[in-house]
């Protein structure tokens, strides 16, 4: 039905081998993915005002990478409920990854800023907002 390929590649050479470029583990690319929803996490918590979550999540970020996040004061002018949405959601996406890496620090971690996040959200009285 199909012809079989008898030419070579043309999108690989003979010189081209596997170890001319860096690889990385899974391992590594989770922590990659897993420090970088945790700094945008971090960025918006700044935002929100939640000191005391951010050095958090801050220490997280740091153990990941091996430095100290850098903390910057922009502000997106953005209402408090959307930037508690945008956080809820950033932080469901790092416990997925924390998750899937067996990271339970930064597991516990995510999924009590989520319920910091739904809290705030539905106006719970218990929750301190900023």
């Amino acid at each position: 039905m199909y012809e079989p390929i008898r030419a070579k590649s043309v999108h690989r050479t003979a010189d081209d081998t596997r170890d001319s470029y860096p690889h990385r583990s899974r391992e590594e690319e989770l922590d990659i993915q897993l420090a970088g929803h945790l700094a945008a996490l971090l960025a918006v918590t700044d935002e929100l005002g939640d000191s005391e979550a951010g050095e958090l999540i801050a220490r997280q970020v740091a153990r990941l990478r091996g430095a100290p996040p850098a903390r910057h004061a922009g502000l997106s002018g953005s209402p408090a409920p959307e930037l508690h949405r945008r956080a809820h959601a950033l932080a469901g996406r790092a416990l997925v990854v924390a998750a899937s890496r067996a990271d339970t620090a930064v597991a516990i971690l995510a999924a009590g800023r989520m319920d910091a996040h739904t809290a705030a959200l539905a106006g719970d009285p218990l929750l301190p907002t900023p």
